[in-house]
């Protein structure tokens, strides 16, 4: 039996995936690079921030501060938000409160930051539906690993086969997958590979589908 539904938060619930992509543009672009939506859907969407500060210096043999870049993202991110807003994507507030009035636990497990994750929910005023956030620095490994969705289960109060997570990226899939955690995609910029739809127990075209989805239990 389902007791609790454990989401992802950029690209599967809040539209952020574009403003990410602007910023590591920008970043890579001012070193003289060319950097496409292609190349970001490709390496960037599910992973913390700092992996993928490391990865760029790495592939591009730069270098900088990571921990100077990181600051300069965050704000570079806070400052495109405001310029352009951010949107909750289809069926996010109809599926939390779904789960709100039928009583299930709910968990944000993201790699972002607390202080962004807080801001970003509470922005789009869904903050309070969730009873436990767990982020990238609660974990010593972040997605692909599974150590995030755990966790998440530690916190609720819930074994794995008692939950469900909600991701769109594959680096997600394969950490609920290897936290034998049942996991559902709905899509983003990117539809998975083959290899993790097959570790995916359903690909769904929304999150309004999920709820579809309980009922059936």
């Amino acid at each position: 039996m389902i007791k609790a539904v454990i989401f992802d938060m950029d690209g599967l619930l809040v539209d952020t995936e574009v403003i990410s992509y602007e910023c590591y543009k920008r970043l890579i672009e001012s070193y003289g690079y060319t950097f496409t939506m292609d190349d970001y859907v490709k390496d960037y969407p599910g992973r913390q921030l700092k992996v993928s500060l490391q990865f760029i210096k790495e592939c591009y043999d730069l270098d900088y501060d990571i921990e100077e870049k990181f600051e300069m993202f965050h704000q570079l991110e806070i400052d495109l938000i405001q310029e352009k807003g951010v949107s909750l994507k289809k069926g996010a507030v109809e599926l939390l409160q779904y789960l709100h009035e039928h009583h299930y636990r709910i968990a944000l497990a993201t790699s972002s930051l607390y202080e962004r994750a807080k801001r970003l929910l509470n922005d789009c005023q869904i903050l309070d539906y969730f009873d436990e956030i767990v982020c990238g620095p609660d974990v010593k490994r972040g997605k692909p690993f599974p150590d995030i969705f755990l966790k998440a289960c530690d916190k609720l109060e819930v074994l794995p086969q008692e939950a469900i997570v909600l991701e769109d990226s594959e680096a997600g899939i394969q950490a609920a997958y290897d936290a034998n955690i049942p996991v559902y995609c709905v899509p983003d910029l990117k539809y998975p590979h083959e290899q993790y739809v097959q570790k995916a127990s359903g690909v769904l075209s929304s999150l309004l589908d999920v709820i579809t989805l309980l009922e059936q239990q």
